[in-house]
C-alpha cells in the first residue's frame, strides 16, 4: 500500500552558478551549450527537458572517441532522432560533456548516452537496445545522477522524517532522479555503514508529497 502524502515545505533553494564548460573528457564526443544557473530544490526535476535533436546526438555518435565509438549501422538521422527523443537532463540544458558509444551483436545493438556538467552529484546514462534493421531504439535503463549534488543533504532529511525511524541506523549512499513521466521522484539507496555493498534499503521518494511510494531491500 502507498503511503498517504504528507506535505512537506522544501527548505533548501540553493543557485548553483555552473563553473565555465571546461571542454570534452577523455571519453567525450561532444561538449555542447553553455553551463546554466539552476534552483537546486528537489522537485524542480518538473523543469527537465530534451536539450538534444537529432543532427547534434548524430553528431555526437559520429565524433566518439569512445573505444570502438558508435557502429556505423547506428549512425542514421531515425536511431540519432529517436535516441535525442529520450534523453532528459536536470534542468533541460544540454551536459558540459555528451558521451555516447556502442557495440553490436548478431541481432541488435547496444547504445550508451552519458552525460555530465559540474555542480551536479554524478553523471547521466542513458542505455537503449537498436534493432540495426528497422532503425527501432528501445530505452532499456536509466541511471540519472545528475541532479545539484546540493540535494543530497535535503533528499536525506525528507526521507527521514517520512520514514521515522527505519533510516536510524543507516547511511545515505546515493539517489537518483527519474525523467518524466516520474519527475520529481529519487531513488534513495541506504546502506549499513555507507558502503554500496552493505545490507539496507532503497526507496522511492516522492519529493513533490514528501511520501515514500516504494521499498527494496538490500540483502
Amino acid at each position: 500500500m502507498i503511503p498517504m502524502p504528507r506535505l512537506r515545505a522544501s527548505g533548501l533553494v540553493v543557485t548553483l552558478a555552473l563553473a565555465a564548460c571546461a571542454g570534452p573528457g577523455p571519453d567525450a564526443t561532444a561538449s555542447l551549450g553553455q553551463p546554466a544557473t539552476a534552483t537546486a530544490d528537489p522537485s524542480s526535476a518538473a523543469a527537465a527537458g530534451q536539450p538534444y535533436d537529432g543532427a547534434a546526438m548524430l553528431a555526437a555518435m559520429r565524433d566518439s572517441t569512445r573505444p570502438g565509438g558508435v557502429p556505423d549501422e547506428l549512425e542514421t538521422d531515425r536511431v540519432a532522432a529517436a535516441v535525442a527523443g529520450l534523453v532528459w537532463t536536470w534542468d533541460g540544458q544540454p551536459w558540459e560533456t555528451l558521451s555516447v558509444g556502442g557495440a553490436c551483436g548478431p541481432a541488435e545493438c547496444d547504445l550508451d548516452v552519458a552525460g555530465s556538467a559540474d555542480g551536479m552529484a554524478g553523471a547521466d546514462l542513458y542505455t537503449f537496445t537498436v534493432d540495426p534493421a528497422s532503425g527501432d531504439v528501445t530505452l532499456q535503463s536509466t541511471d540519472l545522477h545528475g541532479y545539484p549534488v546540493a540535494l543530497d543533504a535535503e533528499l536525506d532529511e525528507m526521507a527521514r522524517a517520512e520514514a521515522d525511524d527505519e533510516l536510524d541506523d543507516l547511511a545515505f549512499v546515493s539517489a537518483r532522479w527519474l525523467p518524466p513521466p516520474d519527475q520529481g521522484r529519487f531513488w534513495l539507496v541506504y546502506r549499513t555503514g555507507g558502503e554500496e555493498g552493505a545490507p539496507g534499503v532503497d526507496l522511492l521518494l516522492d519529493t513533490t508529497t514528501g511520501a515514500i511510494l516504494e521499498r527494496a531491500t538490500a540483502r
